[in-house]
């Protein structure tokens, strides 16, 4: 009977001690599923992609649990010169092909090493626009009503610095039409900003009488488009976008970058007048 007695003692404590394990085993994995792994995702992207990356990002976080996407929007000189400098970047959006060049060792070998070249596309195309306020005093109808003003008329013009995409394509489009925009600038007919927001809101405040944006812009601020530059005049606006070498994890930049080509994605570029790169 003591053998008897001893032996089912045993028996009960050794399936006490493997329900215990068990518990604790199972209560890990609880806790490790309810702590997910936290991503954040550094973003630093075109002005004029404001609106629809901050739309994205509600979208995207809902779907990707643990991921927290942080945007830097300024214009595409002013960030390319801070991921030169040693910012913390997972991926670039770019508004022009050259300020993604200059951080490209693949297609400027004189230039900086930043980007993971088997990761850059272009990812989207916008168009260049001529706007005026609601009240348009000028009358202005087109690029060519513009050029003439601009040749006779007192008028004042806002366009992006010369660093700035917008700026670059608008400096295109004055040279189209053989004006020389330093000497507009003397005589009061130029005024600057330093992305494509600050020259909107010059336009939409009606402290210009026009300015030259993406019809991105125009649309987000409400604001009356009158004439669409062409290839010709200005070349094709195209947003080339990449993960950086410095990412802090480019796998989950990567998919983030992969999520922006998706019709989900891109249903919300083109609501405001963007297109998939062709």
């Amino acid at each position: 009977m003591k053998n008897r007695k001893t032996t089912g003692i045993a028996a009960l404590l050794a399936l006490s001690m493997a329900a215990g394990l068990t518990g604790c085993g199972n209560t890990a994995a609880d806790n490790k599923s309810e702590k997910p792994k936290q991503i954040e995702v550094v973003v630093f992207a075109a002005a004029s992609m404001t609106e629809t990356l901050e739309e994205i990002k509600e979208v995207y976080e809902a779907e990707h649990e643990g991921v927290t996407l942080t945007f830097n929007f300024d214009s595409s000189g002013t960030l390319k010169t801070q991921i030169e400098e040693g910012a913390a970047c997972d991926v670039f959006i770019s508004a022009g092909q050259e300020q993604m060049d200059q951080l490209d060792a693949a297609v400027n070998p004189d230039g900086a090493d930043f980007v993971q070249s088997d990761s850059r596309i272009n990812l989207l195309e916008n168009k260049v626009t001529l706007v005026v306020p609601t009240e348009n005093e000028k009358g202005l109808k087109s690029f060519d009503d513009l050029k003439t003003a601009l040749e006779s008329d007192d008028i004042l013009l806002a366009m992006g610095n010369s660093d700035v995409p917008v700026g670059q394509y608008t400096q295109k489009i004055l040279a189209y039409y053989g004006l020389d925009e330093q000497a507009l600038a003397d005589a009061g007919k130029i005024t600057y900003g330093s992305n494509v927001k600050e020259v909107t809101t010059q336009v939409a405040e009606g402290s210009v009488d026009c300015g030259i944006i993406y019809c991105t812009d125009a649309f987000s601020a409400g604001l009356t488009v009158v004439d669409e530059a062409t290839a010709d005049m200005c070349g094709q606006v195209i947003y080339p976008a990449a993960v950086m070498k410095n990412s802090g994890d480019a796998d989950a930049a990567q998919e983030f970058l992969d999520y922006l080509t998706t019709g989900e994605a891109m249903a919300v570029f083109e609501n405001v007048g963007f297109a998939p790169a062709g």
